[in-house]
């Protein structure tokens, strides 16, 4: 006997299809009941959770870090109408919470808020540009990462490129420590171990000033 579903009708697979995507929604709606649910609202929400986070982070609570983050995901969430794809582009809600409140070019940003600063290690001078609360793996990884970029181009650097990545940076949480420190030491280490001491000159196909 057949089960073919006639027109206008739902298969079967399609009704539970239907049933499992019902019953995510009001999963989300229950775990973000709590939160704004208007970007307006929600930008001010954000700013007092990244406070809360740096306080976290300063503290060296590791479980306070990570449940303020998962909080900053879930607020995304509900501002997108529980839809995924927070981060997928500029006007996602995750983008625009981390875009938002992000630290002014220069200054030292808050722990879990996005910012651009100049560091000197040594001698060298390196732009970080650090993630927030909603970069790569943060959810899971206790230290943010973060990108060096070259400053002076004709002096020697972290690499022949002028940039480095630092993700996924596994060293033990230490109480008091602010960003711009926390990437002096990483990059410090970087250089001690992983290049000998010894920096390297930015290849000409790298500079912006090619002549220079």
């Amino acid at each position: 006997m057949s089960h073919a579903s006639g027109p206008g009708q739902l298969g079967f697979d399609a009704l539970l299809g239907q049933a499992d995507a019902d019953n995510l929604a009001r999963e989300i709606e229950r775990e973000t009941a709590h939160l704004p649910g208007s970007m307006a609202e929600a930008i001010p929400f954000y700013r007092v959770l990244l406070r809360q986070h740096h306080a976290a982070m300063l503290a060296a609570n590791v479980e306070e870090a990570i449940r303020l983050r998962e909080e900053a995901a879930k607020l995304a969430l509900r501002v997108n109408s529980g839809e995924p794809g927070i981060l997928a582009a500029p006007d996602a809600s995750g983008c625009v919470l981390e875009s938002e409140t992000a630290a002014a070019p220069g200054k030292i940003p808050l722990w879990g808020q996005s910012g651009v600063f100049i560091v000197t290690v040594d001698a060298m001078r390196v732009r970080v540009e650090m993630s927030g609360i909603f970069g790569i793996a943060a959810r899971f990884i206790y230290w943010p990462g973060f990108s060096a970029n070259v400053v002076d181009e004709t002096r020697p650097f972290l690499s022949e490129t002028g940039y480095r990545s630092f993700l996924g940076i596994g060293a033990e949480p230490v109480p008091s420590l602010l960003p711009d420190e926390f990437c002096r030491k990483v990059i410090g280490a970087y250089v001690a171990h992983e290049l000998k001491g010894k920096l390297v000159a930015i290849d000409t196909r790298y500079r912006k000033g090619k002549g220079s």
